[in-house]
């Protein structure tokens, strides 16, 4: 009836095992996932949100920020515990996180992303 059972069991089996050797493989090497490791500033100065909360959403913030001065011409900076930090990529953010490679790079390559703030943002400006 299944003429070709063998075929297709085969073939199967070759497809699961290239399919899942990645898995199998780092599992026997013993090696765990790359995670990219940022250079953190080393100022005691807080952030302007907790570190779990800019790691998963600093695009948004950075998205607000800019639809704020740009679109609605706002540019009060964000007060938090008494510090005002500047609605600035370059200004705000580049005080404490002043290397771009050692800090935003690292992270964007790891994810695959090419962010377009620095089509506009200079280092110094």
């Amino acid at each position: 009836m299944f003429y070709d059972a063998g075929k297709i069991f085969t073939g199967l089996a070759i497809f699961l095992v290239g399919a899942t050797f990645p898995f199998w493989y780092a599992m026997a090497a013993g090696k765990t996932a790359y995670k990219p490791e940022p250079v953190f500033p080393t100022s005691t100065s807080q952030c302007v949100e907790s570190t779990e909360q800019m790691i998963a959403g600093h695009m948004e913030i950075l998205d607000d920020w800019r639809n704020e001065v740009v679109r609605r011409s706002d540019r009060e900076p964000i007060e938090i515990n008494g510090t005002a930090y500047p609605k600035s990529l370059s200004r705000g953010c580049g005080n404490c996180h002043a290397d771009q490679t050692q800090f935003c790079d690292r992270c964007h390559e790891y994810a695959g992303v090419s962010p377009y703030c620095w089509e506009c943002h200079v280092e110094g400006d």
